[in-house]
């Protein structure tokens, strides 16, 4: 499995493959109880179903592949760059020493590697994801498109996972509860207000409202009405081209059909999402 192009050499030389190829790295083994949590470690929570099964399978092999730590000098410890998963794990199937490579790494270090641990194995949800990249932005002043560089992620996705951040505190809990999708989530944030969102997410849950249909429910809330008087039957693939452009673009996306042509009608909610949008649009950022 090679990895993600995005990645600076930096990251590289700090984490170690998949494969596990640390040929000419010292691989020690250091007591669970002095290896301290990752303060910049981005994700909040683990499934207790997934961290049995690792606990189960180390059990069964053992650590696989090193943790990476720091040696935090004033107190003989190592604070946790990568690995937090397999360092619950560990301690859930009773280690007492767990295999690691020590690092000289910075803060802001141990934040992107963090996240690029766990993006490349799908292990944050969204929020925890767009935390993260605020994290990035707002403590080390980087811009989305650095932060789309160091952790391997087209400008696009990161700016558009920012925007959850903005929802209200009932749709992030939704969100983070798995009661409705990242696409529910894009959907809501047209609304402006926290009450209007959570009328929104009532209406969701209550009729089980599909991605599509939660769009059509905030046009009717934000008030927006179609001009013609009689709606057109749309048909199959014109519903599907607008889905798959929604996807893709990762926003919003109306597409019109006429008697001769029509419209495509591609949404944005900042300057920082137009520049996304039209670098994706243009070819631009597009991920190798």
């Amino acid at each position: 499995m090679s990895r993600k192009s995005g990645l600076g050499k930096g990251l590289d030389a700090l984490i170690p493959t998949s494969e596990g190829t640390t040929l000419g790295m010292d691989v020690l083994q250091v007591s669970v109880d002095l290896i301290k949590p990752n303060p910049r470690q981005p994700r909040s929570t683990i499934q207790p179903e997934s961290l049995k099964e690792l606990a189960d399978s180390i059990i069964e092999h053992g650590v696989i592949q090193p943790l990476v730590v720091s040696r935090d000098e004033n107190k003989q410890e190592y604070i946790l760059v990568a690995g937090d998963r397999r360092l619950q794990a560990a301690r859930l199937a009773g280690l007492r020493t767990v295999p690691v490579l020590v690092r000289q790494t910075t803060d802001q270090e141990r934040l992107e590697m963090a996240l690029v641990e766990n993006l490349q194995r799908i292990d944050l949800n969204p929020l925890e994801s767009a935390q993260g990249y605020q994290m990035l932005s707002e403590d080390f002043g980087l811009s989305h498109e650095e932060i789309a560089k160091r952790v391997g992620k087209n400008r696009t996705t990161v700016t558009n996972t920012l925007r959850l951040l903005k929802l209200s505190q009932a749709v992030r809990n939704a969100l983070t509860e798995g009661l409705i999708s990242e696409g529910h989530a894009r959907a809501i944030l047209p609304l402006p207000s926290a009450k209007s969102q959570s009328a929104a997410l009532q209406a969701i849950l209550n009729s089980e409202l599909n991605v599509r249909q939660t769009e059509a429910l905030v046009r009717r809330l934000s008030g927006e009405h179609r001009k013609e008087t009689k709606p057109r039957k749309r048909s199959a693939e014109e519903i599907a081209l607008e889905d798959q452009l929604r996807e893709s673009l990762g926003t919003r996306v109306t597409l019109r059909r006429g008697s001769k042509g029509g419209s495509l009608i591609i949404h944005f909610y900042s300057d920082e999402e137009l520049n996304a949008l039209v670098d994706k649009l243009l070819g631009e950022t597009a991920e190798t």
